[in-house]
């Protein structure tokens, strides 16, 4: 639904997509009544009956009306439920839309099932082209923006009666606030890549992704909540001026503001007016409802500071998980004022006025709120709001500056996050650590030197397989194709592929060790002078965007290795359809899976006779030794591998051979004699369990090929 390809059919999933999204509206009008549904609070707010109409008008003005010969539905709804489009011609002004009593919520909601009985007649046509899939998929996604708008604008309503009305029994929201997790994150910086880059949807103002300059900083890992908030107002945060800026300060005196909105003061009781009617203020709630005028007071009261949008970017797709309630809880604002990116460009035709026009005066806030429909929100979304505003369920999480460190040894951010991990996975019960931090450079060459090794027969049979089955299923790449590797490594198997599509344009390497990137990617330039090599510093299991400039052709998504057997049943899906997302519709995944065979096959491959897996095993602790400074007496511990045949996988384990202590910065970690570190899994398939795991990840299975014993297996899958 979300991807934008070039020419593509009608399917099962944009009816699934439309149908949901449009039912979705109604549902939240369902428990209102007529007259909730026809008021207009406020000049800012629109009575929920208009946002009824207007997003069936948007359908039917950007894209039903396009068709040759189209008769619109009445043509006096073309001025009553246009919103701000010039180019559409007359239009009732904002402030007055609540004075259109006519036509009413009966009709209204048959305009509605009237374009949809259109729509869905329209899409059961011909072929899409680019322009048409984008404007649909654009009226979509300007649907979900409207539901939340209709939640923000129904509050409002309900908060300026003295009944203090309950709009639903509970607010309408998927899922709880996040719990704390305290604290703050701190990023190096440097030259980094923000805005969106990859081939699904994005509103034009997020683009184009481009580079920025970052100093040191840190940024809150919560968001500031109603407890904080109350402290402010104690203070005194309201009454002085030297906290705020003139024009917040000038709207404070004039406003009478004392506290954010919708908040009231009884005795010493404050309470807060929701969705779900007036509750009392919970101080371990996130704040909501606050403007940027009192977001940046607060700050300056907290000797902290908003953080740039670059900032709150960047940090989201370096660390998500150590952000609570990044999304689905409130905009956060930013010190960022709504201007183009360097190199934009607003959507051609009418739907140019969408976001452009309104780059002036206005902040940016970054994330999502609790009303923001699922799955509409992105890393590089770009919420603005003029900064007097309060009424949308905006928040605010600090940021401030970071001296840069003494060194940036064992500074980095892929660092910190080895040494985070590394600590967290020896302090559970059992002890155990992602694979993925065994491939350092080190690690990298060590499983280089596995894959010559007799007993491990993997990488022989895929490549041998992959040389037989990559010519015709290159032939379904198409002109342009860009291949995107996840977890790399030395990007041996990578030249078959490119060897078989010598009309591939692009190639992203992703892998989590920068050194062995960087030297794979030199050798398939130097190898491949017409291609266009993009390397990305990251872990496939957290994906952020593409790089730019590698061209619009189809995403070939290629996961050699057997390394979807390192993964948990979870991950594998999460990571699939991240994968999914990341490539787009009309993408092609390659992925590789180990098969199941006999036991002692198994063994020998992950128990070699040389010791090679050993030393790589072992690696991790002469990793943590040199990047961390641990204490590892890598000596003492001996690799083990088991097969596990409840689980279907064999597994990697590093056992100690007596008690012993070990010392990461300040933490003591203890061992006893025979306890482990799991390290690693490597799950083995069937063809059916293979292909459940696809479809589960989004992916359906277009071929399905083995080589000779030991047999491993390569799927083609399709979006």
């Amino acid at each position: 639904m979300n991807a934008l390809s070039p020419v593509t059919g009608r399917t099962a999933e944009d009816f699934a997509a439309y149908e949901s999204v449009r039912a979705a509206m109604p549902g939240l009008a369902e428990p209102l009544s007529p007259e909730d549904l026809s008021a207009q609070s406020m000049p800012d707010c629109s009575p929920g009956k208009w946002h009824l109409a207007h997003t069936s008008w948007f359908f039917e003005a950007m894209l039903l009306s396009e068709q040759t010969g189209y008769e619109p539905v009445d043509p006096r709804f073309q001025i009553l439920f246009n919103s701000y489009y010039e180019a559409l011609g007359h239009r009732v002004d904002r402030h007055e839309r609540g004075l259109m009593t006519r036509p009413d919520l009966t009709e209204v909601l048959a305009y509605r099932r009237e374009i949809d009985r259109r729509v869905e007649h329209w899409l059961a046509q011909g072929p899409l082209n680019a322009r048409s899939r984008y404007l649909f998929v654009l009226g979509l996604h300007h649907e979900q923006q409207h539901q939340e708008l209709f939640l923000m604008d129904i509050l409002n309503l309900m908060s300026r009666s003295p009944l203090d009305p309950t709009a639903y029994a509970d607010e309408p929201r998927p899922s709880l606030p996040d719990l704390p997790r305290g604290g703050s994150v701190r990023f190096d910086g440097g030259l980094v890549e923000i805005g969106h880059s990859a081939s699904s949807f994005a509103f034009d103002n997020e683009g184009p992704s481009h580079r920025v300059w970052l100093e040191p900083y840190a940024l809150a890992s919560d968001l500031v909540t109603n407890g904080d908030w109350l402290a402010f107002i104690r203070d005194g945060g309201y009454a002085r001026p030297e906290l705020w800026l003139a024009d917040g300060w000038t709207t404070v005196k004039a406003e009478g503001w004392r506290a954010p909105l919708y908040w009231r003061e009884d005795g010493e009781v404050w309470s807060l007016m929701t969705l779900a009617g007036r509750l009392c203020v919970d101080p371990a709630a996130p704040v909501r409802h606050v403007s940027f005028y009192e977001a940046d007071a607060y700050a300056r009261w907290a000797g902290k500071r908003l953080p740039t949008e670059a900032e709150w970017e960047h940090a989201a797709r370096c660390r998500p998980e150590a952000f609570s309630n990044a999304f689905g809880e409130v905009w956060q604002w930013t010190s960022s004022a709504y201007a183009p990116y360097r190199g934009f460009r607003p959507t051609e035709g009418t739907a140019s006025e969408y976001n452009g026009k309104f780059m002036a005066n206005q902040m940016v806030l970054r994330g999502s709120s609790f009303a923001t429909p699922a799955g509409h929100e992105r890393v590089s979304y770009r919420n603005f709001f003029y900064p007097q505003q309060r009424w949308a369920f905006m928040g605010l999480r600090l940021a401030e500056d970071s001296a840069p460190p003494p060194s940036r040894a064992g500074r980095d951010g892929e660092t910190a996050r080895f040494r985070r991990d590394l600590i967290a996975g020896l302090t559970r019960t059992p002890k155990a650590l992602s694979p993925k931090w065994l491939y350092d450079a080190e690690g990298s060459r060590l499983f280089e030197e596995i894959t010559r090794l007799p007993e491990y027969y993997p990488t022989r049979q895929e490549a041998s397989l992959l040389r037989r089955v990559a010519p015709s299923w290159a032939t379904r790449f198409g002109d342009g194709a860009v291949l995107v590797e996840f977890g790399s490594g030395a990007s041996e198997k990578t030249r078959i592929v490119l060897d078989a599509s010598p009309d591939m344009v692009a190639y992203v390497p992703i892998d989590i060790s920068a050194d062995a990137l960087d030297a794979a990617a030199r050798r398939i330039a130097d190898t491949y002078p017409r291609l266009r090599v993009s390397p990305l510093v990251g872990d496939f299991l957290h994906l952020g965007a593409l790089p730019s400039g590698i061209g619009q052709g189809r995403r070939v998504g290629f996961f050699p290795g057997s390394t979807i057997g390192n993964l948990d049943p979870d991950e594998a899906v999460a990571f699939l359809k991240a994968a999914r997302g990341l490539l787009g519709d009309g993408a092609l995944f390659v992925l590789g899976a180990d098969l199941v065979k006999p036991q002692d096959i198994l063994i020998a491959a992950y128990d070699d006779a040389q010791g090679v897996t050993a030393a790589f095993n072992r690696n991790l602790l002469a990793r943590a030794n040199r990047e961390l400074g641990a204490t590892f007496d890598v000596d003492a511990f001996v690799h083990r591998a088991v097969w596990n045949a409840g689980a279907s996988r064999m597994e990697m384990h590093l056992e100690a051979t007596s008690d012993m202590v070990v010392e990461i910065d300040d933490r003591i970690i203890d061992f006893r004699a025979g306890e482990a570190i799991h390290t690693e899994n490597s799950r083995k398939f069937t063809e059916d369990s293979l292909r459940s795991l696809a479809e589960s990840g989004g992916w359906k299975v277009s071929a399905f090929e083995t080589g000779p014993e030991p047999s491993v297996a390569l799927a083609l899958l399709e979006a």
